[in-house]
């Protein structure tokens, strides 16, 4: 057996959020793990990414342990098992720009575009629903699809990423499965988009609960700029008034005294008030899978 470590390393630039990817066919950070060398995954992660990347990084967790038979397509041939412990890295925009040349921000919903639910119509989405709802489709395999995908009275849950992803992966729907009829997004080199689809859905679950979206904000921004970086990693938008009303009443921010041009009236300057985490248990966004 051969133990890996996968880093899903994500920024958010222009309401853009991006993975970050090593050239050539796209796939992610990752390297072996050398018990002899590094004392504890976490640190073998980090020294990983810098050897790698060039970025040192802050907010890193672990995300998940991904270990299918012949997920690395020489154990078909008499090779080792591959296990990776994949890690979840959130990076600011400031430091997103120091990223050395042999790596590559690539937009996530280019890998997903089933997932971005922000502008409607969205051709991209409503062929892969067109794919799903098809009639050909096994009964079973179509009734999972019409929940998962939202296309019944049941709410859009934003959070299943990877189930959408790993039913389009039994229906054929994307380039790694073993028998493809269509490929919606962009590919990924063995199964690092199902890392990628695991990453996604646990950062949306967690930005209602818990503040990490300032790990990808600077340190002063306008509510404007927190509202567009939830929305373009929850894939919805938001209804702006009840937004700014929700992120004041919870304490989450805090003015700065200091305002922004805009095109309207100047903007207040806010930043994240650390003192919440002490105040309340659960200081995240409460935003809902559904526009």
């Amino acid at each position: 057996m051969r133990l890996v470590i996968d880093a899903v390393i994500v920024s958010v630039a222009d309401e853009t959020p991006r993975v970050l990817t090593v050239a050539g066919a796209p796939r992610l950070p990752s390297g072996t793990f050398v018990p002899e060398r590094d004392r504890t995954l976490e640190l073998a992660a980090r020294r990983l990414i810098t050897e790698q990347t060039g970025l040192r990084v802050g907010y890193l967790e672990q995300l998940y342990t991904f270990g299918d038979r012949f997920r690395d397509p020489r154990e078909v041939e008499g090779g080792p098992r591959l296990v990776s412990v994949g890690y979840l890295v959130l990076v600011g925009v400031d430091a997103a720009a120091a990223a050395p040349a042999g790596v590559a921000w690539r937009d996530w919903y280019g890998f997903f575009p089933w997932e971005d639910l922000r502008d409607q119509p969205a051709p991209a989405h409503d062929a892969v629903l067109a794919f799903v709802d098809a009639p050909a489709v096994d009964p079973t395999l179509r009734r999972r699809a019409r929940l998962v995908f939202g296309l019944t009275d049941a709410d859009w849950n934003n959070e299943a990423v990877l189930e959408r992803y790993e039913l389009l992966y039994e229906l054929g729907g994307v380039a790694e499965a073993p028998h493809t009829a269509a490929s919606f997004g962009d590919s990924m080199e063995r199964d690092h988009r199902r890392i990628v689809a695991t990453a996604i859905g646990r950062l949306r679950g967690k930005i209602k609960y818990r503040p990490i979206v300032f790990e990808l904000l600077p340190p002063a921004f306008t509510l404007s700029d927190l509202q567009g970086t939830v929305e373009s990693l929850a894939g919805v938008r938001l209804h702006g008034p009840n937004f700014r009303r929700l992120v004041e009443e919870t304490g989450i921010v805090e003015e700065t005294g200091e305002r922004r041009p805009t095109s309207g009236r100047p903007a207040k300057v806010y930043r994240f008030r650390p003192e919440v985490l002490a105040e309340r248990p659960d200081p995240g966004i409460g935003i809902r899978g559904r526009p």
